[in-house]
């Protein structure tokens, strides 16, 4: 039996804890689910217990594995936001990143001085996603708290009996002062809260210890604070030393890049969020990935392997379809909860096919205008990838043609998870250095393509945001 270290991924839609040896080897997994509750209005909650009683489920089953647990370590969704009563039981459902419902708090902000100030100094863009708009949506109807934390943070409460937050999932609320590591006064007064009644702030390497029962985990076990999944997943693909960018594609995307100090674009097109050990991720999400050709599936009720299958058939260019694919909105780089989705150049020969393909060079054209917009601000010049969707060959090549650069995948990757179980073994001293990483996991395969293919997207690219503007001024 191996030395491990226990990570907790608590994902939108189900837990998955992970043993993760000193070599980043995954030796056991669990894994739970729980539904997301969505409505017509914009909502997107989670209940708590329900994501807690998972992460329990899935905490027993690999702790039964017998190996010996140094650690536990957490990471999780971003953006969260939930609040607690006086006992820190919760009051109120737990908001996910997809929650939509503080539009006009966005409108209230978004493009005003104090708005792009807080961009600025925070990290993360004005976006109904962000726990600061969702904090005054709460205000604004007279929903008050014991206590606000993110899902991440009451998770690691039920275990340890404290609640606290790190930099890293607190980078990503909007209420973080990037300087300083201390909670914005200004972000704090748009809120509509007082730092009392935030979580504790501590290092992303900081322990508590365990004080919830697991059978084959000793009481005492340090839990490390970890967090969010987007910086994790930049460690746990190794994608952390400057000009290697991390690339996630599976229902939505992200594309990250590691800088040893925070910033952000002058543009507000890209966030900043803190991984830990001196290290930031600098890149931006969109809200469309794969969703769009489930989406596609549905809609032509075809399998989805073969509809990627016959759109791959279909040359560059999907036959002269040019798709803005934001059925979910979108996030970077406009940060438009409100953004349509629409199919320009439509002809009757056209079928599912050329649809399907223009909707997928869609999605990888969006996240080249992501790579423009971190290039602006930091080098890229290789890309680490993961993802269910580049199980796909249509997924893969397209993407590497609009990014211009080869894809190394890495295939196994557990991601996130692997990402904080790093961090603990860092935490513990046994990862002297988290740009270790970078040695410890390595790619599976490598997609490269064409100049004439790169150069092709290149040429396109700007199309779409014109496109973009034309119809948010129609809106």
């Amino acid at each position: 039996m191996a030395d491990v270290v226990l990570a907790i991924d608590l994902g939108t839609t189900a837990t998955k804890v992970i043993a993760v040896d000193r070599n980043a080897g995954v030796v056991a997994s669990a894994e739970h689910g729980y539904p997301m509750r969505t409505t017509p209005f914009g909502e997107a909650t989670h209940d708590p217990e329900e994501v807690w009683d998972a992460a329990v489920r899935a905490l027993r089953e690999v702790a039964s594995a017998g190996h010996t647990v140094r650690a536990l370590s957490l990471t999780g969704a971003m953006h969260t936001l939930l609040g607690l009563d006086p006992d820190l039981k919760p009051s109120t459902p737990s908001l996910s990143w997809a929650d939509n419902r503080a539009v006009a708090e966005v409108g209230r902000l978004r493009g005003t001085p104090l708005g792009i100030g807080l961009h600025r100094a925070t990290g993360t863009p004005i976006h109904t996603m962000s726990p600061l708009v969702k904090l005054a949506w709460f205000a604004g109807r007279g929903v008050t708290a014991a206590k606000w934390c993110g899902l991440k943070d009451y998770v690691t409460h039920r275990l340890t009996g404290v609640l606290a937050t790190e930099h890293s999932s607190a980078s990503a609320t909007g209420l973080l002062d990037l300087a300083t590591s201390t909670w914005h006064s200004d972000a704090l007064a748009f809120a509509g809260v007082t730092a009392n009644e935030l979580p504790d702030l501590r290092a992303p390497t900081d322990t508590l210890p365990l004080t919830f029962d697991v059978p084959g985990i000793p009481l005492g076990t340090p839990v490390v604070l970890g967090g969010g999944d987007g910086p994790m997943a930049n460690l746990g693909v190794g994608a952390v030393v400057p000009g290697v960018a991390a690339v996630s594609l599976g229902t939505s995307g992200a594309l990250r890049v590691v800088r040893d100090r925070p910033a952000v674009d002058e543009d507000g097109r890209v966030f900043c969020y803190a991984v830990g050990g001196g290290l930031w991720v600098l890149g931006g999400a969109v809200s469309n990935g794969g969703v769009v050709a489930r989406w596609a599936s549905d809609t032509f009720g075809a399998d989805l392997t073969t509809l990627l299958d016959e759109a791959a058939s279909v040359p560059p260019g999907a036959s002269g379809i040019t798709a803005l694919p934001y059925l979910l909105g979108e996030r970077a780089p406009w940060w438009d909860p409100d953004a349509s989705s629409a199919l320009i150049g439509v002809r009757r020969e056209h079928g599912r096919a050329e649809i399907t393909r223009a909707l997928v060079e869609g999605v990888a054209q969006q996240l080249a205008l992501v790579l423009d917009a971190v290039r602006s601000v930091a080098e890229v010049d290789a890309i680490r990838a993961t993802g269910g969707a580049f199980r796909s060959d249509l997924w893969a090549t397209v993407l590497a043609g609009t990014l211009g650069l080869p894809l190394e995948v890495a295939e196994d990757s557990e991601g996130s998870g692997v990402g904080a179980a790093l961090l603990a073994w860092h935490a513990l001293g046994d990862l002297p250095d988290l740009t270790e990483a970078a040695r410890l996991i390595r790619p599976t395969k490598r997609i490269a393509v064409g100049l004439d293919l790169i150069e092709h997207y290149a040429r396109t690219r700007p199309l779409v945001a014109k496109l973009y503007r034309a119809l948010h001024e129609l809106r």
